[in-house]
């Protein structure tokens, strides 16, 4: 999407399946300032594995909190992701960017599972400073109905997308500005949502493969609700360890035992594929990094260091800005949107 003018703020809109999410960050300065973070739960089923079932709730939703928040701007960076997004590093032969433009779309359909007719495609060249013969390529597809929904949306909302990301780049970028020392060697960042899990294996920073695996917080909430005899309000005060359950550890362990077998298959696809080392650490993300002894149960599962990330570490929040809530708390939630506005078109 093409961008004129420039502006000296950035607001990140995370529309995720349980909560929406918007963090603005200040770009003036010798580096980013966060001024203003805000969220607001959607009701049950508004969205349902990435898709909308609600677009006018959702609307209404993202209208309320713009109106509390006292955001200004109507322009968002926001992003789309899911089965329908493509990131794929492949190989072409060495040229410059403006041919690869040329011929990307046919490149692409050896790659990508979609009519190429219905995707929207891009492109970023990984060593455009090397002398081979051949190049390495971050391909991107997403399918041209998710994105024309994602903008059907905004604009129910009142607003307009000053650029569409990719979800799986948002949180790379928040990772790398906050854990530069995720940058070398054999990453994994799994970003834990409500309903779905986000996996990135980066190699020396850059992504290289990405998956989804149907599990997210709100998994284990229904397995206390269903199987422990709990309220949906009990069972989600346990989930987000304001109440504690003797019973909790089992689904955690059960959970860990499921984005670690995803993480797994990912990471051995990579070292099939590129004969690489083995994954060295995995960074967790989302709204499931705050379930207690997740990260611990990851970590022993599969035998490597796990760190919760935190957006905020290297990113100042602006004094007296109006944040109603606590970022220790929340940080690892805020990922996603805070990788989105850390993009100064």
């Amino acid at each position: 999407m093409a961008l004129f003018g420039r502006k000296k703020t950035t607001v990140g809109l995370d529309i995720g399946s349980g909560f929406v999410k918007v963090v603005e960050i200040d770009h003036s300065g010798d580096q980013p300032e966060v001024i203003r973070v805000a969220m607001s739960p959607l009701l049950p089923d508004a969205i349902v594995e990435g898709e909308i079932m609600d677009p006018g709730l959702v609307a209404d939703t993202i209208r309320s909190l713009w109106a509390e928040a006292g955001i200004e701007s109507k322009e968002v960076v926001t992003a789309v992701g899911g089965h329908d997004v493509i990131v794929k590093k492949i190989e072409m032969d060495r040229m410059t960017a403006d041919d690869a433009r040329q011929v990307i779309r046919w490149e692409a359909e050896q790659h990508v599972p979609f009519d190429i007719q219905s995707v929207v495609i891009d492109f970023q060249i990984l060593d455009p400073e090397g002398m081979g013969p051949k190049m390495d390529v971050l391909l991107v597809a997403a399918k041209r109905e998710l994105v024309d929904h994602k903008v059907a949306l905004l604009q129910d909302a009142g607003l307009t997308a000053r650029l569409i990301d990719v979800d799986s780049f948002a949180l790379h970028n928040a990772l790398e500005r906050n854990h530069p020392e995720a940058m070398q060697g054999i990453v994994g960042l799994v970003n834990i949502g409500h309903e779905m899990t986000n996996v990135n294996i980066l190699e020396d920073g850059v992504p290289i493969l990405t998956r989804d695996i149907p599990f997210g917080s709100r998994r284990i909430r229904e397995d206390l609700q269903r199987e422990q005899g709990l309220v949906a309000e009990d069972a989600e005060a346990i989930v987000q360890g304001r109440q504690v359950h003797d019973a909790l550890e089992r689904y955690v362990r059960f959970g860990a035992d499921e984005v670690a077998v995803g993480v797994e298959r990912a990471a051995a696809f990579l070292m099939a594929q590129y004969a690489g080392e083995g994954l060295g650490r995995v960074f967790l993300g989302g709204g499931g990094a705050r379930i207690p002894g997740l990260e611990e149960a990851l970590s022993e599962r599969m035998g490597v260091p796990v760190t919760r990330t935190n957006p905020f570490e290297r990113i100042p929040v602006t004094p007296g800005a109006p944040i109603r809530m606590s970022l220790d708390d929340v940080g690892p939630v805020l990922l996603l949107p805070v990788g989105l506005a850390l993009r100064n078109p």
